[in-house]
């Protein structure tokens, strides 16, 4: 269990279409075997450590033909940001993903000092 030693808790969330393949022919619509897809988020405004961050699929668009395969996930999380990874195999055919998240963690507060 993380334990957060600060009363000033932040929370950030969004929301992104990370990419819709079938208008350009791309690689999760026409290619088959293992695929990968990475997008950069970054935090309005910095955490004071690594955050606890929860990615989703909120909505999928996917050829009914062939299985649906799918994994999603947060990657490299730094106060900063994080990369959202999504990945499918095989034969599935992705036309469009979009992906929600949730970042919880320490922030700084306004009154706080910082000595150089």
């Amino acid at each position: 269990m993380r334990r957060i030693s600060s009363h000033l808790f932040g929370v950030e969330q969004g929301s992104l279409v990370l990419f819709a393949d079938f208008k350009d022919g791309g690689a999760m619509w026409t290619g088959e075997g293992p695929r990968e897809f990475r997008r950069l988020v970054e935090f309005d405004e910095p955490f004071l450590g690594e955050p606890v961050v929860q990615v989703s699929l909120s909505m999928w668009d996917m050829d009914s033909a062939a299985n649906q395969r799918a994994d999603i996930a947060a990657e490299l999380i730094t106060p900063e940001g994080f990369v959202i990874v999504f990945r499918t195999w095989g034969d599935t055919r992705v036309a469009r993903v979009r992906a929600d998240w949730i970042a919880f963690g320490e922030v700084r507060d306004e009154e706080d000092w910082e000595i150089r």
